[in-house]
């Protein structure tokens, strides 16, 4: 059985383009979806979750859905789930379809999974 790919970067990483004094970061939009999970552990069982790191190029990304679109969260959808309500709002590369929006990201765990819907 394939499952859609959640990919979360790691937090507490290092980026020297924007500073030299080795600051530790997370990603907000990735501790947004984090914290969805944990409201909602069950997902962590629906899911192939993996955290990578933050420097680029993220080559477990790109090779699913190309260079330019490694951005996180990313959301991979299953090929059978392609079909599941709004589609059309997510991007498509190749034969997949994957969005790096958080709020689609967390749409979808509603529309797919039956969690309760964000309140935005």
């Amino acid at each position: 059985m394939t499952m859609d790919i959640l990919f979360l970067l790691s937090p507490n990483f290092t980026d020297a383009l924007r500073d030299q004094e080795g600051i530790l970061y997370y990603c907000p939009d990735c501790a947004l979806v984090e914290g969805v999970i944990g409201y909602y552990p069950q997902l962590r069982m629906e899911l192939d979750i993996r955290y990578i790191g933050y420097r680029k190029p993220r080559m477990e990304i790109v090779d699913l859905v190309g260079a330019t679109h490694q951005g996180c969260p990313n959301l991979i959808l299953d090929p059978l789930n392609h079909s599941l309500g709004d589609i059309e709002l997510f991007h498509r590369f190749e034969n997949k379809v994957y969005t790096t929006d958080p709020k689609l990201v967390l749409w979808y765990f509603s529309m797919k999974f039956g969690i309760a819907t964000a309140h935005f």
